[in-house]
């Protein structure tokens, strides 16, 4: 065996267990070549990151990765290319993202905050300590469809709800909610359904979602099968918690494939999610292609198939105003922020002119 095939392989057997395979080493033959470590970022704090290599885990600063685009910022895990040595160590930069989580930050800027990298599965966590609030799960699987994972909702702390016609009940709520979308429920106090979950999510990177005292923590803990994160109990009465996760980390489980774990969203904005408010709301697109004009509005036309599917029940009219709601975010978010590219545009040609007119007042000079 060569050195280089002896180094491929030992690559894959510690990076294997993180996702990496024969594509991502492909696409990381050129830093490969450059002798750069190639490696999945685990953890990112304050300008610098946690990279699990074939070396172990390093520290490695992320300036030189476009910090002013929160687009572009490295984040939870993507796979990047890490110097060798050096004090402090660099990330060059990471490989192409094949999914990106990403939400409106709750700045007025219009600007997107990527939450996780490379998701295969987006695991929306829902408590049953609380009335189910159905406008939320929809928001969240409109932005998991829109970053191109799988959503699975996870209806948490089911052994609160010990009545089984209940709980059935609950269930086919969130199924109607959410379709064509896994929705389980678990327990991870008497792990009821933990099975289920684990088999789903198995082999591939998984990222956990959803507000404080949501259980995502306790599920988390219960997956990885050790406390790895911090637990604060939640009030059963109200489902308040305070916030145990504070930054994202990806975490390996013990039956393959990887687990981010991300602080309770407080706010989740849309961000540019057309496709994925389409994807949540299929039943009234599908409904749309009937309606007598191609632009209704699902207002108060004549012909309307959506509104006529209300009128006879066969479409519940909290679902028409989530995604009447839902449609007018993404519309407002995406007109800030090409109102913003625009502004950025003009100040870039102001900034050009101005060297250019400064760079004429030059040469004037030289020729008096």
């Amino acid at each position: 065996m060569t050195s280089s095939s002896s180094t491929s392989s030992s690559v894959f057997s510690a990076l294997a267990p993180y996702g990496w395979d024969d594509a991502w080493a492909a696409e990381f033959a050129p830093y490969d070549a450059e002798g750069l470590l190639a490696g999945r970022v685990v953890r990112v704090d304050r300008g610098q990151c946690d990279v699990v290599t074939a070396d172990g885990t390093l520290r490695a600063d992320t300036a030189f990765v476009t910090p002013h685009d929160p687009l572009r910022v490295v984040c939870t895990g993507d796979w990047v290319a890490v110097e060798p040595g050096g004090t402090p160590r660099y990330v060059r930069t990471y490989l192409p993202r094949r999914t990106a989580f990403v939400r409106s930050t709750s700045s007025k800027r219009s600007e997107g905050q990527i939450l996780a990298a490379n998701v295969d599965h987006a695991i929306v966590a829902v408590s049953l300590a609380v009335e189910l609030d159905l406008g939320r799960i929809e928001r969240f699987l409109a932005l998991a469809w829109e970053s191109g994972a799988q959503p699975v909702v996870v209806l948490t702390k089911a052994d609160l709800v010990p009545d089984a016609v209940t709980l059935a009940h609950l269930v086919q709520d969130v199924e109607t909610t959410a379709p064509g979308v896994p929705v389980l429920t678990v327990s991870a106090v008497d792990g009821d359904g933990l099975d289920v979950l684990t088999a789903v999510i198995s082999g591939g990177t998984s990222v956990l979602l959803g507000q404080s005292g949501a259980g995502k923590s306790t599920l988390a803990n219960a997956l990885v099968g050790s406390d790895v994160m911090e637990v604060q109990a939640a009030r059963d009465v109200d489902g308040k918690g305070r916030h145990t996760t504070t930054t994202r980390n990806l975490l390996a489980l013990p039956g393959g494939g990887v687990l981010i774990d991300t602080p309770g969203l407080r706010g989740v904005g849309l961000f540019d999610a057309e496709s994925g408010v389409g994807q949540v709301f299929a039943e009234i697109e599908e409904l749309a292609g009937d309606c007598r004009f191609h632009d209704c509005a699902h207002e108060s036309e004549p012909g309307c198939a959506v509104l006529a599917a209300i009128d006879s029940g066969e479409l519940p009219e909290r679902r028409l105003e989530s995604y009447r709601k839902l449609i007018r975010e993404n519309q407002r978010i995406v007109a800030k922020t090409d109102a913003r590219v625009r502004a950025e545009l003009r100040r870039e040609w102001k900034k050009r002119g101005a060297e250019g007119k400064a760079a004429m007042e030059v040469k004037r000079g030289r020729w008096a």
